[in-house]
């Protein structure tokens, strides 16, 4: 008998083994990506503090393409980037997803 995956499961194994090897800090914060099937979510994550320090995803206005694609990941990337900016942040550390990384390095992001 073929037993079915568990989808939720095998994520929550996937980001606990990002999570070993990457730590975000104040100075250096940890880009975490979140796509579901209808979006994508972006976040600025210090784990010292365990605070999100800026956060973006297709659901906000800036962002035109409304769904989780190539297109709107490109768009995130550059709206987390300017939102870093504001902030102060030039350097994060990276866990997943080109399209992500490409834009947010174009805005300015070291990785």
């Amino acid at each position: 008998m073929v037993s079915k995956t568990d989808r939720k499961l095998e994520r929550v194994r996937r980001h606990k083994r990002v999570r070993n090897k990457i730590a975000g800090t104040p100075e250096r914060p940890r880009l975490s990506v979140f796509r579901s099937n209808s979006n994508i979510y972006v976040q600025l994550i210090d784990d010292v503090n365990g605070c999100t320090l800026a956060q973006a995803s297709t659901l906000d206005k800036e962002v035109k393409e409304k769904h989780a694609n190539k297109v709107a990941a490109k768009e995130v990337g550059t709206l987390i980037a300017k939102r870093a900016e504001k902030i102060n942040i030039k350097d994060i550390v990276f866990d997943r997803v080109k399209e992500v990384a490409e834009a947010a390095r174009e805005g300015g992001l070291n990785f």
